[in-house]
């Protein structure tokens, strides 16, 4: 990996991790503002906490070493996740508000993109004999 694409992976990284992190735990303890804020894109609140929780453990997953597939697994909800939070933006009539969800699927995809080898989930092509 050169040297270029493992500073891009790591910028990346953090600020994806800084930034599902922060919202997780803002999610996890069911603040005021954010309450309203899901109601108003029509979830009911409880939402919050599954977001938060699954956020949290997303971003342990894609910083601890080893467990592809587990990291796989993150970058998928955090891509389903922001894909989820724009176009819910889009049909409450938001799309405004949307920023913060596009910038966190921008940092979800460059982080995928960019992850070293050993960061990678290797699928072995195994012929039955």
């Amino acid at each position: 990996m050169s040297k270029r694409n493992k500073i891009i992976y790591w910028i990346a990284t953090i600020w994806l991790s800084l930034g599902m992190l922060s919202t997780g735990i803002v999610q996890v303890l069911n603040k005021e503002s954010e309450m309203e804020f899901i109601v108003r894109l029509g979830y009911p609140t409880y939402f919050l906490a599954i977001l938060g929780i699954w956020k949290i453990l997303g971003v342990v997953a894609i910083l601890i070493p080893r467990y592809p597939l587990l990291k796989e697994w993150a970058y998928a909800g955090f891509f389903f996740s922001m894909t989820g939070a724009i176009f819910s933006h889009i049909a409450a009539g938001t799309p405004g508000e949307m920023f913060p969800s596009v910038l966190l699927l921008a940092l979800t995809i460059l982080s995928w993109y960019f992850r070293p080898a050993e960061r990678k989930l290797v699928l072995l092509n195994v012929k039955n004999q």
